[in-house]
């Protein structure tokens, strides 16, 4: 026979290290050509900071995307941005650059403000042009900053970023531990074989807040990895140990999940802005796997009125399960 059921969870998640500093530092310099080079430590590990931190130079600069090249990574050249973990790159690697893309955005407009005899409130970056009170001006970015050039004006810029946070109170455990948190909830529908024990997630809806979302696909990419992983994590991945090794060292008996395994995922992105995120912006990366398995684990328990405490709900963990709430009812 087999049975549906409905699951939820929630879950909150802070960005950043924990109570502890967490700074990262960029440089933006704008060519004579118009385009810029944006120095990062961030690395990119398939998430898509570079992308996201190319937006934000953009953004700021005001020129297309396309005109922006980011080193990211690199010892050698790129300033330190710490560790691609925590959720933390977008929201801090991206402050840094987005500070340094404005102290190159005043330098480019203080001379243009100089040339034009114009005041430099009323001049903006967009498209490519020196707008002033919101019209074009006539003028590219690049004259400006081959103006800059003949006066001896680097147009480079240096920025970074470390949230404001405190350390825990060790006796009452208070404190400020992150300066942003991300939220979330899941809603999961499994299908689970009462005579073979498989666990089929039919369906997942991921509704989950991420401050201002800079790329909308790249946000709903993460959300269907972190639903992806937290598949694996709630019906298949283990690591069985015995006297201190592991026996199941090869993906041939630790099993992760394949396309097939991955039901629709409707995903739902929530913009509240995050005050202190460069553009509203803050982390998705973690939180996105977290609520996941707790969800498909609620699932099971009201498909079957049976509550599995174990990880991962494996078939036969499903089945004996089954088996002694079974024995539990003929006693009774």
């Amino acid at each position: 026979m087999k049975k549906r059921g409905y699951g939820l969870a929630n879950m909150w998640y802070g960005i950043g290290n924990t109570a502890n500093p967490n700074p990262s530092g960029a440089f933006v310099d704008f060519l004579d050509d118009g385009t810029a080079i944006v120095l990062t430590g961030c690395a990119d590990i398939g998430q898509g900071s570079s992308t996201v931190l190319a937006q934000i130079a953009a953004e700021t600069l005001g020129i297309c995307i396309e005109d922006v090249v980011i080193v990211s990574a690199d010892t050698e050249v790129t300033p330190d941005a710490g560790a691609s973990s925590a959720s933390r790159q977008t929201y801090v690697s991206g402050n840094a650059v987005r500070l340094a893309a404005e102290k190159v955005r005043d330098q480019v407009i203080a001379v243009a403000a100089e040339i034009y005899n114009l005041p430099t409130e009323t001049l903006s970056l967009y498209q490519g042009e020196i707008w002033d009170s919101n019209k074009p001006c006539g003028v590219s970015i690049k004259e400006i900053v081959i103006k800059c050039r003949s006066k001896g004006i680097l147009t480079l810029g240096h920025g970074s970023y470390n949230p404001i946070t405190t350390m825990l109170d060790p006796e009452t455990g208070q404190g400020i531990p992150y300066a942003t948190y991300a939220f979330a909830t899941q809603v999961v529908e499994v299908e689970v074989n009462t005579e073979t024990g498989i666990v089929e997630v039919k369906q997942i809806v991921a509704a989950h807040d991420v401050g201002t979302a800079i790329n909308p696909q790249n946000v709903e990419g993460q959300i269907e990895g972190g639903c992806a992983m937290g598949i694996g994590y709630a019906l298949l991945e283990e690591v069985i140990l015995k006297d201190g090794e592991i026996q199941n060292p090869g993906m041939s008996t630790y099993l992760i999940p394949t396309a097939l395994d991955v039901p629709e995922i409707h995903t739902i992105i929530i913009e509240e802005s995050e005050i202190s995120g460069p553009y509203g912006a803050k982390g998705v990366g973690e939180p996105a796997l977290v609520p996941t398995a707790a969800a498909i684990a609620n699932a099971v328990a009201d498909a079957l009125g049976i509550r599995i405490y174990d990880l991962p709900l494996t078939p036969e963990r499903v089945v004996a399960a089954i088996k002694s709430a079974q024995e539990d009812r003929k006693k009774i």
